[in-house]
This record gives C-alpha cells, sequence and structure tokens, in this order.
C-alpha cells in the first residue's frame, strides 16, 4: 500500500495540488500496480477535499475504488461523514497502539478507548464503508506496553476490521526487535491480517521491512522516494528492489521500468529532489566513476550486481572526472561515435583529470568542445554563436533579454521579456528559432550547484537536462552569475543538437 498521497505529504514543505493527486494516483495504480493507495487525511482541509473527490471519481469510473484509503480519526463520525461526502469505501482509522499514546493523549482507559473505536466501526457498517486500523505508536507499545497491544487487538477482533496496521511511527526498531514484535502479532492472532508500517528515523526503515516480511507480514506500507515526516518512510523504490532480489517466494506486481520515471515525476511536483545516491532511482546509482571500475566492465562485466539498470528503464553510465581513466573516457567516445588514437586519449584523459582537480563537472556531450581545444581539432564547429546581449531586472517589472546570435555566420536579433533574466533571454532566443522554423528541445530538470561558505563571488555550476526528439542529454555552465551560467549551458546544448548530437 502506497501513502505517497497521505503520509508522504507529511514531508516538511510539501503540498500536492489536487491535479498533482489525482496524476499521481493513476500512475501508482495503473502504470506501477501497486495494490492499494492511502490519498488523504480526513477533515485536514478544503484542497484534501478536492482532491480526495477527484480521486474517488476517476477511481469509480475505473473500478478502482476499494484499492482507495483515506486517514480518519476517532471523532464522533466527522472523519466517516467526511469520506462519505467526498466518495469513499474505506477508513484506516487511527488508533492508540501503546497505553502512553492512549492514557496520556487521550486521557482514556483502555476500555474507554476500544468502546470509542466500536463505535466508529459499527457505524462505518452502517454506511459501508471497510475498516483498517493503524495502532499508532505500536512499535513503542510492543517495547514499554506489550499487554496494551494484546488487549486492544484482542479487544477489535472480532468487529469486522479488515487489517490491523502497524507502524513504526517514531522509526525507532532494529531489525531484530521488528522480527520478535511481528512473529508475537502472528502467533497471537493468526486469523488477523496485519500490515507493516516503517519510518526511517535511524535508517532502517528497509531492513525493518526485510524483517518483518520475513517473520510473515504479508503488506508493506511505502511512499515514493521515501517521503514522509522527519527521516521519511520506506522508499517504494527500495522494497520492490529487496523483494524481487533477496525475497524471492514474495511476488509483486509493481513494474520495475516504470519506478524512476514515476520517482522523478514526484520529484517534481513534491520539490524535494531525491538524493543522487540513493539506490535505484538516484542520479549516479548506475554510474561508474573509477577508472578501473569501467576496466573491469571491460572484461566481463566484473563491476556490476543484480540490480541492472536496464530492469528500471535506465542504462550504466561512466562519469568524467579526476577519477576518469581512459576506459571511462573511452566508452563514451564509444556512445558518439567518436575514435581517438593512443596519444590523443592520453592528452584528453589528462585534460578531463585537470578539470576534475578544478571541480568542473564534465558530461559526454561537452567531449567534443574538449576534444577541439585539445587536439586543436575541428571535432565540433561552433555552427551558433552568441554575439551579444543585455539582461535586466528591475523590481516590480518582468526581466526582458535582448539577444544577437549568428547561425552558420548569419545574424539574429530579438528582445523578450520573461519571468527572470534566463527565461527572458531563452523566450528571445525561442523567439528566433520560430522565426527559422527550427526545432528546439524542451528544458526538463534545471539544477544549480553552489559550493558552501557564502562567498557572493562564488561559482555556479548549472546544469541542465534537455530533451530533444525523444533524447536526452545533459550540458553544464560554470559562472560566478548563475544566469550566464546557465546561458553558456544552454549555448553548449544549441551547438550539440547542430552536430547531430
Amino acid at each position: 500500500m502506497d501513502t505517497t498521497l497521505r503520509d508522504g505529504e507529511q514531508t516538511s514543505g510539501v503540498s500536492f495540488t489536487a491535479g498533482e493527486k489525482l496524476q499521481v494516483a493513476k500512475l501508482l495504480l495503473e502504470e506501477l500496480k501497486v495494490d492499494r493507495i492511502e490519498i488523504a487525511s480526513a477533515r485536514v482541509s478544503e484542497g484534501e477535499r478536492e482532491g480526495a473527490k477527484k480521486i474517488m471519481a476517476w477511481a469509480r469510473e475505473e473500478g478502482h475504488l476499494e484499492k482507495i484509503e483515506v486517514l480518519g480519526f476517532v471523532d464522533n463520525n466527522q472523519s466517516l461523514e467526511w469520506i462519505q461526502d467526498v466518495g469513499g469505501q474505506v477508513i484506516n482509522l487511527l488508533c492508540k497502539g501503546s497505553l502512553k499514546h492512549c492514557t496520556k493523549q487521550l486521557r482514556k482507559t483502555p476500555e474507554e478507548h476500544i468502546a470509542d473505536v466500536k463505535k466508529v466501526v459499527k457505524q462505518a457498517k452502517k454506511m459501508g464503508i471497510a475498516v483498517n486500523v493503524y495502532l499508532e505508536d505500536w512499535s513503542n507499545g510492543m517495547r514499554t506496553s506489550p499487554a496494551y497491544v494484546y488487549q486492544i487487538i484482542e479487544g477489535l477482533s472480532k468487529t469486522g476490521i479488515k487489517r490491523f496496521m502497524l507502524p513504526d511511527t517514531l522509526g525507532i526498531l532494529n531489525p531484530n526487535e521488528c522480527a520478535t514484535f511481528c512473529k508475537d502479532m502472528l502467533k497471537r492472532f493468526p486469523k488477523l491480517t496485519f500490515d507493516f508500517h516503517a519510518h526511517n528515523d535511524y535508517d532502517l526503515a528497509t531492513a525493518n521491512v526485510f524483517s518483518a516480511i520475513q517473520a510473515g507480514i504479508s503488506s508493506i506500507h511505502t511512499t515514493l522516494n521515501g517521503l514522509g515526516e522527519r527521516a521519511g518512510n520506506v522508499p517504494l523504490s527500495s522494497v520492490v528492489g529487496l523483494v524481487n532480489d533477496h525475497l524471492p517466494k514474495c511476488k509483486l506486481k509493481i513494474d520495475e521500468k516504470k519506478i524512476y520515471q514515476i520517482s522523478k515525476i514526484a520529484e517534481s511536483f513534491s520539490g524535494v529532489r531525491i538524493p543522487e545516491n540513493k539506490p535505484l532511482i538516484g542520479e549516479f546509482v548506475f554510474t561508474q566513476t573509477s577508472g578501473i571500475h569501467a576496466d573491469g566492465d571491460n572484461k566481463d562485466n566484473l563491476y556490476h550486481n543484480q540490480l541492472k539498470p536496464e530492469r528500471f528503464n535506465r542504462k550504466h553510465s561512466y562519469a568524467l572526472g579526476k577519477l576518469a581513466g581512459k576506459a571511462s573516457i573511452k566508452k563514451n567516445l564509444e556512445e558518439m561515435g567518436i575514435e581517438l588514437d593512443i596519444p590523443s586519449m592520453k592528452k584528453l584523459t589528462k585534460k578531463i583529470n585537470e578539470l576534475g582537480d578544478r571541480k568542473e563537472k564534465v558530461t559526454k556531450e561537452d567531449l567534443p568542445y574538449i576534444i577541439a581545444d585539445v587536439l586543436k581539432s575541428e571535432q565540433i564547429k561552433q555552427r551558433i554563436k552568441i554575439k551579444n546581449y543585455a539582461l535586466s531586472v528591475a523590481n516590480g517589472l518582468r526581466s526582458t533579454a535582448t539577444l544577437s546570435i549568428q547561425i552558420d555566420n548569419k545574424g539574429y536579433e530579438e528582445t523578450a521579456s520573461g519571468d527572470g533574466q534566463y527565461d527572458a533571454f531563452m523566450n528571445a532566443l525561442w523567439r528566433i528559432y520560430d522565426r527559422l522554423e527550427k526545432p528546439y528541445p524542451v528544458l526538463r530538470d534545471y539544477n544549480v550547484t553552489i559550493p558552501p561558505g557564502g562567498r557572493t563571488d562564488a561559482l555556479c555550476n548549472t546544469t541542465i537536462t534537455w530533451n530533444f526528439k525523444g533524447k536526452q542529454f545533459k550540458t553544464n555552465g560554470l559562472d560566478s552569475d548563475q544566469a550566464i551560467a546557465a546561458i553558456k549551458a544552454t549555448i553548449k546544448m544549441l551547438n550539440v543538437i547542430e552536430n547531430g548530437m
């Protein structure tokens, strides 16, 4: 069960629009093929209501309604009425899974709390709403008040609740404890169905999921990219890799090839970047940096493991920088159809290592430029050149840019406004391209890296990801001015396209 749209939205600063929620719901259920999704918390806001209504309306038409769940509360049936109003059929009822939560937060006895929950369950049945229960703080409950946990589960076991959901709410468990507690639940209540819900405060969420499944738990809660409160929840991508490669007796319907693409969409909607080294979905996890590793890959893929990038619709790459050897550079050149003799390769390798020492990023698309510089060759022709440009910014006014460029030695000039200097520059550039009926790429990602330390003259490294006719590539620009760094990256992109990529 994926809870990106509910628990994932508890990430600090994250708020999905109703339209984004609907799109993510469709991707999770129809593209990734997850079994269930939790989409909202009842009574939170009007935006939450609007998003839930959109998803429920779509789910009803597509036959997914029983897969859509909403977090609700013991609140005199207000959550049930909210869920009924948006068209839902499943409530995930928040109950207390530790004695401390029951007595300190609710100021109730266990018997009173059980009686209150039973009233909600009874009313839900009348309204045609299925009930699952979250035992909030269950992990602390098992550590400090297991008798209470047994009492509440036993008290609710004959009410028709479909699932008892076991959250490690504060992410405190280690794998040994998780296995022990999950086995205890299954042994004491063999007729009940349990889910496990992991948080990642000690960076043990994936390991705890492994223990829970080995103990016999049959349903796991995840979020895209590990979004969630504090250190987040267990990432869906990590669970898929874990189950498919380390728990072969377990079967998932998840489509591995869709994980990366949908994770990137969640990154865009949430505004929370995926760490570049995050397993399976990070930018660099299929990138070899060391030259010796590239050499080993040339010799029967010595540095590959079961996590083949092709499984996730990705591919291996080889970084270019201070550690790049001839094998890494050769692999990049081969992809571009470029061959160099041994002396030229030595010069190119030396230059790339020097750039890496200066912390400059080098992409595959930079290679022809570097070759032209090092070998004084015509490996790439600068068919497009910037002659002049003027950028302006004023408080309360849109930025403007005037641009003069040469394409195959013919000059063109254009002026445009935009939301910021770079946007104005691009609008002027694309006006020229539109006039010439020249195709141009779509900007897919824009990332600026500035060294820590707070210097106002620090060099900005701007990396822009482009998509042109279905092919994705990156270009970099380095300058102390962020807008100029982006313009440098853009001019590289234009010449890459003009030279046939």
